[in-house]
């Protein structure tokens, strides 16, 4: 290989290419290393969850005690309960964009305001499907009056999704722009809207579908393979830029030129 050869081969392609390849593998290895960290969370989590699932439910007087402050009712998150109350039925709310078995729907989220005193608590009762043809046309959902018992599992507020109005359009009940059909919930606000205290977290009702609701609910922490499949992905990828960075920029150029294939 001729010395002139030699030096556009080292010149401003050949370096530009080294700090592409350079940071390529740096910045998908980097990604690699995100999703398995994000994988072990996800395992810790659902390690977390599995552990406070196996503790015996609270019963109402304990619940109303265990989350009477925002920092001590996310210590019950993911612990079950077995509630004794009134559905303040007048109060219910469908959200919007909402997922079970494939399917989009609403979830119908209700009050339940406990037999043992102290602030109500949101719970996500279940699932309904979505009518295509009228949007604001929902199953009937049934709500027993009196006294009910749930079970279900501690969790924190409903999910929050991307809302073109930021939520500003909650107005008191009969009051114009009011919809029970809504993309998100912010307890706090719902709170002082229906004139009612709720409790820091909701309540993730369980057991058999009935009253007209799926309760097909996704099991938290899950996601684990997904995490592996991406970090699988981005180590692919550097593996790939090293070896045509290698393939291309070091065999190939001190591969001897009577080695290689003719045109």
């Amino acid at each position: 290989m001729s010395p002139s050869r030699s030096a556009i081969r080292r010149g401003p392609r050949f370096w530009l290419a080294t700090v592409g390849a350079v940071a390529g593998i740096t910045a998908t290895g980097l990604l690699g290393r995100w999703q398995l960290d994000r994988a072990a969370q996800r395992e810790a989590l659902h390690a977390a969850i599995v552990q406070r699932g196996e503790l015996p439910p609270l019963d109402t007087a304990a619940f109303v005690r265990a989350t009477a402050s925002p920092a001590e009712a996310e210590a019950q998150v993911h612990r079950r309960a077995r509630l004794r109350g009134r559905w303040l039925a007048d109060h219910t709310v469908y959200l919007d964009n909402r997922q079970m078995q494939g399917r989009p729907g609403f979830f119908v989220v209700t009050p339940l305001q406990p037999a043992a005193g102290g602030p109500a608590v949101l719970v996500q009762r279940g699932w309904v499907p979505r009518d295509f043809l009228d949007r604001s046309r929902i199953a009937p959902v049934a709500t027993p009056a009196g006294t009910v018992e749930i079970d279900g599992r501690i969790a924190p507020p409903p999910a929050r999704l991307f809302d073109f109005d930021d939520g500003r359009r909650q107005a008191v009940a009969g009051a114009e722009g009011f919809s029970r059909i809504r993309q998100n919930l912010e307890l706090g606000a719902f709170g002082a809207e229906i004139h009612v205290r709720l409790a820091p977290v909701s309540l993730v009702q369980t057991g058999a579908p009935g009253e007209g609701l799926l309760r097909d609910w996704t099991e938290p922490g899950s996601g684990v393979e997904k995490h592996y499949g991406y970090a699988f992905q981005w180590f692919g990828l550097c593996g790939l830029i090293a070896f045509l960075y290698v393939w291309f920029h070091i065999v190939r150029r001190f591969w001897p030129a009577r080695a290689r294939p003719g045109p």
